[in-house]
C-alpha cells in the first residue's frame, strides 16, 4: 500500500485538507469554513469529520498514517500544544495534537502556518535544493520562516520567524502586535491601502478622488497605469521590505530568499526599491550571492509543509 499522510491549513476563515502521497501528489482535497464559535470542541469536531471524509475517499489508495496541521499560532511544536493563536483564541493555551489523535487514532503533528510555508517552498517549490533559505509570505499582514541547515528554525519559544513583526520603522504606525513600526505595517496589503489613503491629500492629481472601497488591487493597477500616488505607495513598501530583509541577509546569510502570499503579485512594482534598499544595507558577498525568487506552490504551501513534517516526524519515511 501506498504512503500517506493527512495534511490541514488551519485558518481563520477556512479549513482546507489534503490527502498528500510521499511524493507530494494530492490524492483529495477537502475545504471548509472554520466554525463561526472558534470554539476549540467546534475546531476539533469540524478537524476530525474532515480528515475522516478525506480518510474514507482514498482508503483504495492506501493507508493514512500521520496527520500535520498548519495553524497561526504560536505552538509548543514538541507538546502539540497551541500557546496563543491570534485569530482562534479559544485553542490559546490547548493541546490540540493529542485531541485530534485521540479521536482519529492517527500520530499529529502541529506547525505553525509560516514555518509550514517555509517547509513546503523548501520540498517541492521555489526554495527546493537550498539547505538555508527564508519565506516570507505577504497577505493581510506578513508571515515568516526560516530553513537553516534543513530545518526549520522555531526558537526555544516557538516564535522564531516572526518577519513581520521586525521593526522597519521606530516611530512608525502601531501594530496590533502591541509594538509600533513592524514590517507588517508598511509592507502587507492592509498596509498599501492604509498608505494610499494617508498620500491622498499630498497626490491631488492621483486617480483615486478618495479612499472609500479602496483594496491594495486597485492600488496595484493604479501603479502598473502609472499612478504617482500608488507608486509612492509600493516604493515604500519594497522600501522597508528591504530594509528588513537586509537585515536578515546580514544576521542569517541564506542562500535564497522567497517571497509569496497575495500581495507578492505586486512584485514588479516593489522589487526594484527592494533589491535597491539590500544593495545599500546588506554585506555585499551575501547581498550578491542570495537569490530572490517568488514562492511557486501558492496556497498548497503549507499544506505540503505539514505534509512533510508529517512523513518526517512519524515512522514511515519519506521517498524524497
Amino acid at each position: 500500500m501506498k504512503k500517506m499522510v493527512l495534511a490541514a491549513d488551519l485558518g481563520g476563515t477556512n479549513l482546507r485538507m489534503a490527502v498528500i502521497g510521499e511524493n507530494g501528489e494530492t490524492k483529495y482535497r477537502s475545504r471548509s469554513s472554520t466554525p463561526s464559535s472558534r470554539r476549540r470542541e467546534d475546531v476539533v469536531d469540524l478537524l476530525v469529520g474532515s480528515a475522516r471524509e478525506c480518510i474514507e475517499a482514498t482508503r483504495s489508495d492506501g493507508t493514512i498514517s500521520a496527520f500535520g496541521i498548519a495553524a497561526p499560532a504560536v505552538l509548543d511544536h514538541e507538546a502539540g500544544r497551541v500557546l496563543v493563536a491570534p485569530n482562534l483564541p479559544e485553542l490559546n493555551d490547548f493541546s490540540l495534537a493529542s485531541a485530534v489523535s485521540g479521536l482519529l487514532g492517527i500520530e499529529v503533528f502541529l506547525e505553525n502556518d509560516a514555518n509550514a510555508a517555509a517547509i513546503g517552498e523548501n520540498w517541492l517549490g521555489a526554495s527546493h535544493g537550498f539547505n538555508s533559505s527564508i519565506c516570507v509570505t505577504l497577505g493581510t499582514g506578513v508571515g515568516g520562516g526560516v530553513i537553516i541547515d534543513g530545518k526549520p528554525l522555531r526558537g526555544i519559544d516557538g516564535t522564531a520567524g516572526e518577519i513581520g513583526h521586525i521593526c522597519v520603522e521606530p516611530f512608525g504606525h502601531p501594530c496590533g502586535c502591541g509594538s509600533v513600526g513592524c514590517l507588517e505595517q508598511y509592507s502587507s496589503a492592509t498596509a498599501v491601502v492604509r498608505m494610499a489613503k494617508e498620500l491622498l491629500s499630498e497626490f491631488p492629481d492621483s486617480s483615486f478622488a478618495s479612499g472609500n472601497d479602496l483594496s491594495s488591487l486597485d492600488v496595484y493597477n493604479a501603479a502598473i497605469s502609472g499612478d504617482p500616488l500608488a507608486n509612492e505607495v509600493f516604493r515604500r513598501f519594497g522600501f522597508y521590505l528591504g530594509v528588513a530583509l537586509g537585515g536578515l541577509i546580514n544576521v542569517l546569510n541564506p542562500e535564497v530568499i522567497v517571497i509569496g502570499g497575495g500581495a507578492s503579485e505586486s512584485w514588479d512594482v516593489f522589487i526594484e526599491p527592494l533589491n535597491q534598499e539590500i544593495r545599500k544595507r546588506a554585506f555585499k558577498r551575501p547581498a550578491d550571492r542570495v537569490i530572490i525568487v517568488k514562492a511557486k506552490l501558492g496556497d498548497d504551501a503549507g499544506i505540503l509543509g505539514v505534509a512533510k513534517l508529517a512523513f518526517s516526524s512519524s515512522n514511515i519515511g519519506l521517498a524524497v
